[in-house]
């Protein structure tokens, strides 16, 4: 590759960069709704056109945002695992309240990552590697001889989802959080 196609490269990611950053702050202030190419292409002084070069509408602008956002809960999940205390529930407490924490703390991202639309494929090949990574925080907090390590992740990951959406939603409430995980964490470490 020459010097000019590494240039072209650069800008193009970014502009994609920009883009993804642009989408991500005006759903953390506005929602979701307020998302739109022509808002997004106003913010970022490029054309319609232009964005749509990096991406197939909306759903592949959520995608991005999700991804972004799934990179960053691996890392928070890892190092609330790795920062853990000894001992059989500690790693999977301290997951479950970063996961919690994340959702909390970065609700349009969490929306993007669970519950629009995007392309992104769960439990398939075509799993993201980022998506991939939060999902191992969650099997590294059981024993590596536990046939059922994976099956027990999927059962605390769909639980800390409910109670995170639940939770945001106001249909329970967000005192109790630390009584759910403890009974989760008792019930399955």
């Amino acid at each position: 590759m020459n010097a000019v196609s590494e240039r072209r490269e650069r800008e193009r990611a970014d502009r994609h960069r920009l883009i993804v950053t642009a989408a991500r702050e005006l759903a953390e202030a506005e929602g979701w709704e307020a998302v739109t190419t022509r808002r997004l292409a106003d913010r970022v002084e490029y054309s319609q056109p232009v964005l749509y070069s990096h991406f197939n509408g909306k759903n592949g602008i959520v995608s991005a945002v999700a991804l972004d956002g799934f990179e960053q809960l691996a890392v928070q999940l890892r190092d609330a695992r790795e920062s853990a205390g000894a001992g059989k529930s500690g790693p999977l407490s301290a997951v479950c309240h970063a996961y919690l924490d994340f959702a909390r703390t970065r609700p349009a991202v969490y929306q993007a990552m669970f519950v629009l639309p995007t392309d992104l494929k769960f439990a398939s090949d075509e799993t993201p590697a980022s998506l991939r990574a939060c999902f191992d925080e969650f099997v590294a907090c059981f024993g590596p001889d536990d046939e059922r390590r994976e099956l027990s992740a999927e059962v605390v990951w769909s639980a800390v989802h409910g109670m995170a959406v639940l939770a945001g939603s106001g249909r329970i409430p967000p005192a109790l959080q630390q009584e759910r995980v403890d009974l989760l964490v008792a019930r399955l470490a």
